[in-house]
């Protein structure tokens, strides 16, 4: 990563890895009004190294599995929360998309 880029990166972001359940406070601006969103999820993989570094979060809405894709250092990203801290032997867990009910609880 180039010098250019460094004094650019969020500090405070907190360490977190694929199964860590976490809240993603992030900014939203409608017309002339801002507003503060969150997504709750689960974290299915972390891609990417620097400034473009990613990662997914998934969530089940009304029985309907949803993922969103952030970008780490995204300006309008204002908090990332961490939940719950669970152990996953993989770094990307891809299967849980198939699992429905109580089988796709990680715990």
């Amino acid at each position: 990563m180039s010098n250019n880029f460094k004094h650019q990166l969020k500090k405070n972001i907190p360490f977190f890895n694929s199964g860590y359940i976490i809240t993603v406070f992030f900014e939203i601006k409608e017309g002339e009004k801002t507003r503060l969103q969150n997504f709750k999820g689960i974290v299915i993989k972390k891609q990417g190294n620097g400034y473009t570094k990613t990662f997914t979060v998934r969530k089940i809405s009304r029985s309907i599995g949803i993922e969103r894709i952030f970008y780490l250092y995204q300006p309008n990203i204002k908090k990332i929360e961490i939940n719950k801290k669970i152990k996953v032997r993989r770094s990307k867990i891809y299967y849980i998309r198939s699992l429905k009910g109580k089988k796709a609880k990680i715990i």
